[in-house]
C-alpha cells in the first residue's frame, strides 16, 4: 500500500499533467520524501513486499522511490523549462499517526514530545513553499531539500540504473493497473447487459 499510495499515485499524476507542465515553463514539480529513505532499498524482485511485509521498510521504500523518480523525471526533463526537486518536511505535528496503536499511558508522553520537538504544520510547509515560490532555486533541478537548504543524497538515491529500473516497473504497473480497470469496466457492462434483457424476457412473459 505505501508503494502505491507514496509513489505510484505521484507517479501517475505527474505523467498525466508533464505535457501540460511543459507547455506551461518555467514551472516546477515538488516531490515529498522523507529523511527514513536512508532505511530502504528498492526490492524489485518483490516490490510489493508480498513475500515479506514490514510497514517501516515498506515506507522507506517508497520515500527512496520518490528520490529516485524525482532523479529520473529531472533528467528526462532537463532543457524543457520544467524543474524537478524532492524535499523533506522533517517531523511535522499532524494527525497522520491517527490510527497508529499506542499504549493509553504513553500517549501523554508521546504528546509532550510531539509538541517540544515536532514542527508546526506552517514550518513544516516552508521547505516546500520555499523551492515553489523563491528565485533562488528557480534554475536547480534534481536536488532534494531540508529546512530550505540543499542536502547531499546517499548514492543510492540518485543511482541512475535503479532510477531508470523503477520508472519502467512503474510504467509497467501502471499499464497494467489500466487494463485491470477496462476489463472490470467490460464486464460491469456485460452484467448490465445481462440484466436488462432478462428483464426484457420477464415482461414478454
Amino acid at each position: 500500500m505505501q508503494l502505491g499510495v507514496n509513489h505510484l499515485a505521484h507517479f501517475l499524476l505527474t505523467n498525466l499533467l508533464t505535457e501540460l507542465m511543459v507547455r506551461s515553463a518555467p514551472s516546477r514539480i515538488l516531490v515529498v520524501s522523507s529523511k527514513l529513505y536512508k532505511h530502504g532499498s528498492i526490492r524489485f524482485d518483490d516490490i510489493n513486499s508480498e513475500r515479506n511485509y514490514d510497514p517501516a521498510f515498506c515506507y522507506s521504500q517508497s520515500k527512496l522511490a520518490n528520490l529516485l523518480f524525482t532523479h529520473e523525471l529531472a533528467r528526462r526533463l532537463e532543457g524543457k523549462g520544467v524543474t524537478v526537486n524532492s524535499l523533506s518536511p522533517g517531523m511535522v505535528r499532524t494527525n497522520l499517526g491517527r490510527h497508529v496503536q499506542v499504549h493509553f499511558l504513553l500517549k501523554p508522553f508521546l504528546f509532550l514530545v510531539s509538541w517540544l520537538f515536532f514542527k508546526s504544520p506552517e514550518e513544516g510547509a516552508m521547505t516546500l513553499l520555499h523551492l515553489a515560490c523563491s528565485p533562488d532555486v528557480a534554475n536547480m533541478s534534481g536536488k532534494f531539500f531540508s529546512n530550505c537548504l540543499e542536502e547531499v543524497l546517499l548514492p543510492k538515491a540518485t543511482d541512475d540504473d535503479a532510477a531508470k529500473q523503477l520508472w519502467g516497473l512503474s510504467e509497467t504497473m501502471r499499464v497494467r493497473q489500466a487494463e485491470a480497470e477496462t476489463e472490470s469496466e467490460q464486464a460491469g457492462r456485460d452484467r448490465s447487459v445481462v440484466v436488462v434483457e432478462r428483464k426484457s424476457e420477464t415482461g414478454r412473459g
